[in-house]
């Protein structure tokens, strides 16, 4: 029978544009500007009496909210107007206090029944509806001082060596500042200096002592490490950014000492608060044995005592870790096992060789950022973010045997936590604490006026295309019509169910996708034309306009695809979005405009005698 197609395929035809149906509905769902509660920690619980103590706040304020509710991990409250959502979170964070993070969210709005059946609305990136935006100061002091202290122990080994007495050796911010009794002892300490710390430079101070050496890096030495500073937390970040699975991140300096992340599309803001805003790292040491040490309280007070001395000079730190996995110990308890690198397994086996039967800590440092309140000159309370350091001890444990470059740590709250440990670790150390200075959500790039005129002239060129297609092929024009809108369908339950992030390059990829679908159907129905002209009868022409047609077709779209294909693997950010969705398109537009076409001639002209064609 001419130009029927079989059962089966007419229903894989229509299962599949239920399919883009179904997938592309969530979209039709805009979500709620929502409150994000959770802990600081992944092991803390966020119960009903935490919401309830949120709510509270914002009653005593007039914020309207709805629909909060916790799963223990966090809790989310919706906001009527989102206007408000910027206040409610300061209002939040101010009452709850700085062992909770409060984020910005969206909360999903999507039916039960389609979220379900796994669909989602699809992300928007930041120059459509905006994302999480972080500014963070990179401490570059901090990075100095590390690195001055590791010299200071050095250098005072060396002068111990050479027998030259010193009075005393202490490092300030970032100068070491010596103390001698005569005046050749300052000058062989220089020599020892510009012999074997060539990096440091003395310095001649106004009114300076005779008998005080003030040492200081060399401006290049002093530029290399902040330049590496920030190089080593930007990798650190993207790694981060990276285990968070977002679509198209930006992490990029900014200025000498500023970092920005922006995480478009982006739904658990507070996750990505937590992951990205905690600067973690450890320090392996072991417990002094003299008064000399530092003292240290545990993360979590129990059997092993309140607080603990640990030696100043760490044997390894976080930055010797290359890889940190979650696990259970054989007692069923959370633990994270570390793999070091060449250097770090040296070191710890060197340190815990000489020290059976010590006890080995491990500390665990966060550099954090509380809110103050503070009043302005106006005498308007303000809440300004300011930083500090929390160094807690994990672990106390006493070296059975050697250890090398592979050990645990144990000690841990929760598994969340250590999963939590385990993905700061592995990212990479931070070679510099940060602070978040700014946090907010970002609007459209380009103004929401500026957005909603560019969605209106796309409106506009389509609507054009379809009138133009009604009025130039008629009934075909129809089904060429319908075509077009399945294409868009599929195009945005396929993006949806992929978590794709859409951009204003996208949009792009997608209008050039509806006008290359618009194309093949050109091509067909101007095929059937000529072989209307050239004798054909009307079945016959349908079936010489499709096939001759789609050899055509094949390759004009296979050659896009590859050109798409390129863009994605060596571009990024916006060019890899004009890539998926061209991709995406080009892939769906093959089977409207082909498929499904030639499955609504066939129902409409198919198995009967026409006489003439509406085209």
């Amino acid at each position: 029978m001419p130009n029927k197609y079989p059962l089966w395929k007419n229903l894989t035809i229509i299962l599949i544009i239920c399919f883009g149906l179904v997938y592309a509905m969530p979209n039709i769902y805009p979500p709620d500007p929502a409150i994000q509660l959770s802990g600081q920690s992944g092991g803390m619980l966020i119960d009903n009496a935490v919401l309830k103590k949120a709510r509270d706040s914002l009653n005593e304020v007039g914020i309207n909210h709805f629909g909060g509710y916790s799963d223990g991990r966090s809790a989310l409250l919706r906001v009527t107007d989102s206007s408000d959502q910027l206040r409610a979170k300061d209002i939040i964070q101010a009452t709850m206090g700085d062992d909770f993070i409060v984020a910005l969210n969206l909360a999903p709005t999507t039916p039960k029944w389609l979220a379900g059946l796994g669909g989602k609305p699809m992300k928007l990136g930041l120059d459509l509806s905006g994302g999480v935006h972080f500014l963070l100061e990179v401490d570059l002091n901090a990075a100095l001082e590390t690195r001055l202290e590791s010299d200071l122990e050095d250098l005072k080994g060396a002068l111990r060596e050479a027998r030259i007495r010193y009075g005393s050796l202490i490092l300030e911010k970032t100068q070491i500042i010596g103390q001698f009794r005569r005046d050749t002892q300052v000058e062989e300490a220089i020599k020892i200096v510009r012999t074997k710390f060539n990096k440091l430079q003395p310095q001649n101070m106004p009114g300076q002592n005779e008998l005080t050496l003030i040492l200081e890096l060399s401006e290049s030495e002093k530029n290399a490490i902040e330049d590496n500073a920030i190089k080593q937390n930007l990798t650190s970040l993207r790694n981060r950014v990276n285990e968070l699975g977002v679509s198209e991140p930006i992490v990029s300096r900014q200025g000498r000492n500023r970092i920005v992340v922006e995480l478009p599309g982006i739904q658990d803001t507070a996750e990505a608060k937590r992951i990205i805003g905690k600067t973690a790292n450890l320090e392996f040491r072991m417990e002094s044995l003299s008064r000399g040490g530092e003292l240290f309280k545990f993360r979590k007070p129990g059997s092993q005592g309140v607080d603990a001395r640990l030696e100043k000079r760490p044997i390894i730190t976080g930055e010797n870790v290359t890889d940190a996995r979650a696990s259970f110990d054989e007692n069923g308890r959370p633990q994270v096992n570390i793999t070091l690198d060449g250097s770090g397994g040296w070191a710890m086996g060197h340190a815990t060789r000489d020290n059976i039967g010590n006890r080995l800590g491990v500390l665990f440092i966060e550099f954090k950022t509380r809110l103050k309140k503070v009043i302005d000159e106006e005498g308007v309370l303000e809440l300004v973010p300011e930083p500090y350091v929390e160094k807690n001890i994990i672990s106390l444990a006493t070296v059975q045997a050697q250890l090398g470059k592979q050990f645990r740590i144990t000690g841990l709250d929760s598994q969340n936590e250590s999963s939590e440990l385990a993905l700061l670790l592995r990212a990479g150390a931070l070679a510099a604490p940060m602070y978040i200075v700014e946090e907010r959500t970002i609007g459209p790039s380009l103004g929401a006026e500026n957005i909603a005129l560019g969605i209106k002239s796309v409106i506009v060129g389509l609507l054009a295309v379809l009138i133009f297609m009604l009025l130039i092929y008629r009934v075909f024009g129809i089904f060429a019509n319908f075509a077009l809108a399945s294409n868009l369908l599929l195009l945005m339950g396929i993006m949806s169910l992929l978590g794709a992030t859409l951009t204003l390059p996208g949009i792009a990829g997608i209008v050039l996708t509806v006008g290359m679908a618009v194309d093949a159907n050109v091509l067909i129905f101007s095929r059937i034309r000529e072989e209307l002209a050239g004798g054909l009868s009307p079945q016959g022409a349908i079936t010489a306009g499709y096939d001759r047609a789609f050899v055509s077709i094949l390759d004009a779209n296979i050659t896009t695809l590859i050109v798409a294909l390129i863009l994605y693997a060596i571009g990024s950010g916006p060019v890899q979005g004009f890539a998926v969705t061209l991709s995406i398109g080009i892939i769906t537009s093959m089977f409207t405009s082909i498929v499904l076409t030639r499955g609504m001639v066939n129902l409409v002209y198919g198995n009967r005698k026409v006489e003439r064609l509406w085209i």
